[in-house]
Protein backbone atom coordinates (compact mmCIF):
# COMPACT_ATOMS: atom_id res chain seq x y z
CA UNK A 1 0.00 0.00 0.00
CA UNK A 2 1.44 3.37 -1.00
CA UNK A 3 1.66 6.34 1.36
CA UNK A 4 -0.87 8.19 -0.80
CA UNK A 5 -3.40 5.36 -0.46
CA UNK A 6 -2.81 5.23 3.29
CA UNK A 7 -3.33 9.00 3.52
CA UNK A 8 -6.62 8.74 1.60
CA UNK A 9 -7.84 5.84 3.73
CA UNK A 10 -7.04 7.73 6.94
CA UNK A 11 -8.79 10.87 5.68
CA UNK A 12 -11.96 8.99 4.78
CA UNK A 13 -11.90 7.03 8.06
CA UNK A 14 -11.62 10.25 10.07
CA UNK A 15 -14.48 11.70 8.02
CA UNK A 16 -16.69 8.74 8.90
CA UNK A 17 -15.85 8.80 12.61
CA UNK A 18 -16.23 12.57 12.97
CA UNK A 19 -19.53 12.54 11.06
CA UNK A 20 -20.87 9.93 13.48
CA UNK A 21 -19.78 12.04 16.48
CA UNK A 22 -20.94 15.48 15.25
CA UNK A 23 -23.88 15.62 17.68
CA UNK A 24 -21.52 15.37 20.67
CA UNK A 25 -19.55 18.57 20.08
CA UNK A 26 -19.14 21.38 17.60
CA UNK A 27 -15.47 20.40 17.40
CA UNK A 28 -16.40 17.17 15.61
CA UNK A 29 -18.00 19.27 12.87
CA UNK A 30 -14.67 21.06 12.46
CA UNK A 31 -12.80 17.74 12.40
CA UNK A 32 -15.20 16.55 9.70
CA UNK A 33 -14.50 19.69 7.64
CA UNK A 34 -10.74 19.24 7.97
CA UNK A 35 -11.02 15.57 7.04
CA UNK A 36 -13.03 16.55 3.95
CA UNK A 37 -10.21 18.94 3.07
CA UNK A 38 -7.66 16.14 3.49
CA UNK A 39 -9.80 13.86 1.36
CA UNK A 40 -9.97 16.56 -1.31
CA UNK A 41 -6.19 16.85 -1.24
CA UNK A 42 -5.97 13.08 -1.67
CA UNK A 43 -8.26 13.29 -4.70
CA UNK A 44 -6.08 15.92 -6.34
CA UNK A 45 -2.83 14.09 -5.54
CA UNK A 46 -4.24 10.79 -6.82
CA UNK A 47 -5.25 12.43 -10.10
CA UNK A 48 -8.99 12.02 -9.54
CA UNK A 49 -9.86 15.69 -9.79
CA UNK A 50 -13.68 15.21 -9.72
CA UNK A 51 -13.30 13.58 -6.29
CA UNK A 52 -11.01 16.42 -5.23
CA UNK A 53 -13.55 19.03 -6.34
CA UNK A 54 -16.52 17.38 -4.62
CA UNK A 55 -14.65 16.83 -1.36
CA UNK A 56 -13.40 20.43 -1.49
CA UNK A 57 -16.99 21.65 -1.76
CA UNK A 58 -17.99 19.40 1.15
CA UNK A 59 -15.12 20.86 3.18
CA UNK A 60 -16.40 24.40 2.57
CA UNK A 61 -19.98 23.40 3.40
CA UNK A 62 -18.83 21.71 6.61
CA UNK A 63 -16.70 24.71 7.61
CA UNK A 64 -19.70 26.99 7.17
CA UNK A 65 -21.86 24.59 9.16
CA UNK A 66 -19.26 24.54 11.95
CA UNK A 67 -19.19 28.35 11.97
CA UNK A 68 -23.00 28.57 12.19
CA UNK A 69 -23.30 25.87 14.86
CA UNK A 70 -20.48 27.40 16.90
CA UNK A 71 -22.00 30.88 16.68
CA UNK A 72 -25.43 29.58 17.67
CA UNK A 73 -23.95 27.60 20.56
CA UNK A 74 -22.05 30.66 21.83
CA UNK A 75 -25.08 32.94 21.64
CA UNK A 76 -27.16 30.40 23.59
CA UNK A 77 -24.50 30.36 26.32
CA UNK A 78 -24.62 34.17 26.60
CA UNK A 79 -28.38 34.29 27.25
CA UNK A 80 -29.18 35.28 30.84
CA UNK A 81 -30.72 32.61 33.00
CA UNK A 82 -29.26 29.66 31.13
Amino acid sequence: MSLLTLFGACAVTIMLISYALEKRSTWWVLVFALACGASSLYGWLAGTWPFGVVEGVWALVALRRWWVVRSTHRSEQMLPGT
